[in-house]
């Protein structure tokens, strides 16, 4: 009898046995998925940082754009002052940013920086060329005709700068002028055909130039990524 009895005795304290042990293997379980989740839960936490990293140096870039352009330009005489196109409106007055671009090179002409302004910028949608209506708002603005030189053909920055190169002549230290956030593009797509040059920003609303700095941030990019600049 007590041979069976601890039989039965052993028996009951095995499944005991099993018993714990299927509990702490179902604890040990549990406790491992909370871990599993955790390994998991910084991703989008990392992903969102990153987009918040991104954003802040993008607005970064745009702001800096902006300022590099609202600097005064180098003192000093140029050979020529140049006028980055801008549109025309459908009345073929000159756009805002055109009128403004070619306020600030009058100014500058009259500062004695250089005895000639250049003008780029061919047809768009409408009318005259953008070159030639900016030419005849600078002559209603005092300055002479024979101190205009235009370049009519250009549709881009870059052509701007090849365009007016051939007219003026590559070996010219000239002066670009155009919006504050575009001064930069200007100065770095200008150098490549001429000897020299700096830059002269022309500042507009605050919204407008706000808006112009965050486009102008991804047309740097691609003229990078194109070697233009």
């Amino acid at each position: 009898m007590r041979s069976g009895l601890g039989a039965v005795g052993c028996s009951v304290g095995g499944h005991g046995q099993a018993g714990q042990a299927t509990s702490a293997d179902a604890e040990a379980e549990a406790d491992a998925e909370p871990e599993s989740d955790a390994v998991r839960r910084p991703r989008p936490v990392l992903l969102r940082r990153a987009v918040v990293v991104i954003l802040l140096g993008y607005l970064g870039a745009a702001l800096a754009l902006d300022r590099y352009g609202a600097r005064e330009p180098e003192p000093g005489c140029y050979d020529a002052i140049v006028v980055a196109g801008c549109r025309v409106m459908p009345d073929g007055r000159p756009s805002t940013a055109l009128a403004r671009r070619t306020e600030r090179a009058v100014q500058l002409y009259e500062a004695g920086r250089a005895d000639t302004i250049g003008f780029t910028g061919g047809i768009g949608d409408y009318g005259a060329s953008e070159a030639s209506v900016a030419a005849d708002y600078a002559h209603a603005l005092g300055v002479p005709r024979e101190a205009l030189v235009l370049e009519e053909r250009s549709t881009s920055t870059d052509e701007n700068a090849a365009h007016i190169a051939e007219v003026l002549g590559s070996d010219q230290r000239i002066l670009v002028v155009s919006d504050t956030y575009h001064v930069y593009r200007c100065r770095r797509v200008f150098g490549r055909y001429f000897a020299e040059v700096h830059g002269a920003g022309s500042k507009g609303h605050p919204y407008a130039r706000a808006k112009g700095s965050l486009r102008e941030v991804a047309a740097v990019l691609i003229y990078g990524a194109l070697g233009r600049l």
